[in-house]
């Protein structure tokens, strides 16, 4: 887990992946800032995960693409969403930098 206070602290440049940083783990919840600085999901790769995610993006600009839904959903700072579990979707690309702050629940 980081000790860094400031969400918008320690920020890279440029990252050839992502940077996933646990800010609190708890048995049954996980809270992570998730640095992006241009990434976007593998070609053909899907995330499908057993526990819901609440995302929210505090600066930057995201598209976000569910299976079940034709066209991406456009993120911009402050925007934020649930993705319940188990439904498919991926990031199609993501602005220079873009901070995410992601709650997991994990299944008990």
């Amino acid at each position: 887990m980081t000790t860094r206070p400031n969400l918008f602290a320690g920020l890279p440049e440029r990252a050839e992946e992502e940077i996933f940083e646990t800010l609190l783990a708890r048995p049954d919840l996980r809270i992570e800032r998730i640095v992006s600085t241009g990434q976007a999901s593998p070609p053909g790769f899907w995330y499908d995960q057993t526990g819901d995610e609440w995302v929210a993006v505090l600066t930057g600009a995201a598209e976000l693409r569910f299976a079940d839904e034709p066209e991406p959903r456009h993120l911009s700072a402050g925007d934020h969403l649930l993705i319940p579990a188990g439904r498919r979707h991926r990031v199609e690309r993501t602005a220079n930098p873009t901070i995410w702050l992601a709650v997991h629940v994990v299944p008990g």
